[in-house]
């Protein structure tokens, strides 16, 4: 056989998600395990104003939950991976060389 078609069977609530982080590491099985995450400022569960003239514009916030709030962040995992060596071995490879499509083609762009 000398081509081969594969055929791509995308669910009705595919939705590719943003990720800038991974967790995990090797399971038991030693099957590597991926855990994507968006990090980001937490939000606060309530706010407490002081109000100005009786209105919000230029209200003091005067407290904050939780009260670490400013020195906070999150990072929310929605979902994650786990693959086999070959098929790490397989991604390693496929994300290398898209990574070397995207450095050649940041190069040229900046030789411009």
């Amino acid at each position: 056989m000398e081509n081969i078609k594969c055929k791509y069977i995308f669910d009705k609530n595919y939705n590719p998600k943003y990720i800038n982080g991974a967790q995990g590491g090797i399971n038991p099985l030693g099957e590597i395990v991926v855990n994507f995450y968006l990090e980001r400022a937490a939000l606060p569960i309530s706010q407490t104003y002081e109000l100005s003239n009786g209105t919000m514009n230029s209200a003091k916030e005067i407290s904050s939950e939780p009260k670490d709030l400013q020195n906070s962040f999150v990072r929310v995992i929605e979902n994650g991976i786990i693959m086999n060596y070959q098929t790490a071995k397989e991604i390693h490879r496929w994300l290398g060389k898209h990574i070397e499509k995207l450095e050649e083609l940041t190069k040229n762009k900046k030789e411009l």
